[in-house]
């Protein structure tokens, strides 16, 4: 498992939301907070993101997925795995996705290269879209957890979290981090994409670094914490 990339704060970047469910619109929440400006898509149509919108303000607006794949800087993919045959893949090479997805059998059926352990959600996915650079992000933490425990400003702060990141372009991973940064967390990075099991479901990582989920606020989480959480993970 090899260190990525760090990243420095990033000026104003628009991020594309494919799923705006529970991760990603607090993602989007977030971002807006930040400075950037996002457009969110939903299997449901633009329509129905309305409410939505209007409460995140000017810097949101809806609009279908191939949309949103174009006009992203970072694209979060934020859906169940059986939509990945229908994502824009072509909008999408060469972008940096960012992939929250996790594989739940009883919600998504059985996976055959998934339940022999011969691809990981992440691997999943980047086989839908070839040229896109996956980064694994935003999988293991509670959406109450992502939202309260946000500390944006210094990167020094004694609070900031941090979140695992898996990927094979240090580009991606570079991009990532900084974002992850303008919104208040820090990035504990590593590659390949391939060791991304070690922050699936069922790992150390996670879920419990960041305490329970009957505590909205959380618990920070250093990056000493990710680190040995990702170290521990095991097959």
């Amino acid at each position: 498992m090899r260190g990525g990339a760090t990243g420095l704060p990033v000026s104003m970047t628009t991020l594309g939301l494919i799923g705006s469910g529970r991760i990603g619109s607090t993602v989007a929440r977030l971002a807006v907070a930040a400075g950037h400006e996002v457009v969110l898509s939903n299997s449901r149509g633009p329509q129905t993101l309305a409410g939505l919108c209007a409460q995140l303000g000017p810097a949101a607006r809806a609009a279908h997925r191939e949309e949103c794949a174009v006009a992203g800087d970072l694209v979060l993919v934020s859906t169940p795995l059986r939509a990945y045959p229908s994502l824009p893949a072509a909008a999408l090479a060469g972008k940096a996705v960012l992939d929250t997805g996790n594989y739940y059998p009883e919600r998504d059926g059985q996976i055959a290269p998934l339940e022999s352990g011969e691809l990981t959600d992440s691997g999943y996915l980047a086989s839908f879209l070839p040229g896109a650079r996956v980064v694994k992000v935003f999988n293991n933490i509670f959406f109450l957890h992502l939202l309260n425990l946000a500390r944006p400003g210094a990167a020094e702060l004694a609070d900031r979290s941090y979140l695992p990141i898996a990927g094979d372009d240090e580009g991606a991973l570079a991009e990532v981090t900084a974002f992850l940064s303008s919104i208040g967390y820090g990035a504990a990075s590593y590659r390949p994409l391939a060791e991304s099991w070690r922050q699936q479901p069922g790992t150390p990582v996670y879920g419990a670094p960041y305490g329970s989920f009957d505590d909205e606020k959380g618990t920070p989480a250093a990056e000493a914490v990710i680190r040995d959480a990702l170290a521990a993970a095991a097959r």
